[in-house]
């Protein structure tokens, strides 16, 4: 296990100019916690992946294990396990024989490969496979495997993963997501996972780094990312429907006029300030208010759609559609409608940037 820092590391591939896929950033993902690293195709998020495994040597910066620099260092000599998106096995060997590999290359005596591969081999639920040849298993069972080869070693700094469940269906990836937390429980090993999915990032990880354009946007435990996302990225990129975003102007230190209603606000605003956006989840809009009560506003409702377990009620309100989340046993018509937006929920964004709120 180990502690990894990247320091202001940065790169930039041959032939690129100028054009840096990965700019400038230090971050620590510490022992033994859960980490995704998720964004958009393009965001960066494989490179900084594959600097932190050695198969990229950064442009700049430093890449640390436990305080000792290992940039120029190969990927052999860093004591990580990778797992890729499609499972890097040997398929005419027998699963047992795969999950020995790693460990018959390092000369470990044939009584310790017998533990560590009947001890993996349980907590993976591959037990019963032992004898059976590799191609011949579903792709589910094949990622575990491709897991399993870096769990039997006893040195193992981290385990890297580059969207390794994108060719599983969505029950099976659930299941995996379970097995894996239920690794990190056990071996209490630094597991760093890349995806585009936030459900999957959501969900798996302590931690999620988001990553945008090259950058580091915002490192943060999931209930964070969604309550004060840092940036409108963010908070595009995080919830399902994402944040509404709807323009406005400060009136004075605590209020915003959005259309013709003030809105109050926690943060402290500047009133020279005319590129804010107020931001609210559709979760939070609240329905069947007074238009009397603090932070009431009039819209139209233009669509409803029914999804199963809840309902999106899209409205239009000053110009700009508001999305509202709602459970589907609400009643709800085509016409207007009054809102409410509650205090402690209003985000204001100043030339895309979170305002504090924290007061």
């Amino acid at each position: 296990m180990a502690t990894i820092e990247l320091s202001n590391i940065a790169h930039c591939y041959p032939g690129c100019g100028d054009s840096y896929a990965l700019k400038p950033l230090s971050v620590s993902w510490e022992d033994g916690k859960r980490y995704a690293i998720l964004g958009p195709s393009g965001c960066g998020k494989t490179t900084m992946l594959n600097i932190m495994s050695g198969l990229i040597t950064p442009s700049q910066g430093r890449v640390l294990f436990d305080g000792l620099d290992v940039t120029e260092q190969a990927t052999s000599q860093r004591n990580i396990a990778q797992v890729f998106q499609f499972p890097v096995i040997y398929g005419t060997m027998t699963v047992g024989d795969n999950l020995a590999f790693p460990l018959k290359c390092r000369n470990v005596s044939p009584e310790r490969i017998k533990t560590k591969v009947g001890e993996v081999s349980e907590l993976l639920g591959l037990e019963r496979l032992l004898e059976k040849t590799a191609n011949k298993l579903t792709a589910d069972q094949k990622q575990l495997i491709s897991l399993g080869r870096g769990l039997v070693r006893d040195d193992v700094a981290a385990i890297l993963m580059d969207e390794p469940l994108t060719v599983i269906d969505p029950d099976l990836k659930w299941r995996l997501r379970r097995k894996l937390k239920q690794v990190n429980e056990e071996y209490k090993l630094t597991l760093i996972y890349v995806t585009h999915d936030q459900n999957e990032a959501m969900t798996f990880a302590d931690e999620v780094a988001v990553m945008n354009e090259g950058n580091l946007v915002q490192k943060d435990e999931a209930v964070e990312l969604f309550e004060n996302p840092t940036d409108e990225f963010v908070s595009y990129f995080i919830g399902t429907p994402p944040m509404n975003l709807i323009d406005c102007e400060a009136v004075d230190e605590f209020s915003v006029r959005m259309g013709s209603v003030n809105i109050a606000v926690k943060c402290s605003l500047n009133v020279h300030d005319r590129a804010l956006r107020l931001g609210i989840r559709p979760e939070f809009v609240q329905i069947g208010v007074s238009i009397n009560q603090e932070n009431a506003v009039n819209v139209s409702v233009k669509r409803i759609e029914d999804l199963g377990n809840f309902k999106i009620v899209t409205c239009n309100c000053y110009g700009t559609d508001l999305r509202i989340k709602m459970p589907r046993n609400t009643n709800v018509e085509m016409n207007d409608l009054v809102v409410r937006f509650p205090i402690d929920k209003v985000r204001i964004f100043s030339s895309g940037i979170l305002l504090d709120s924290s007061s």
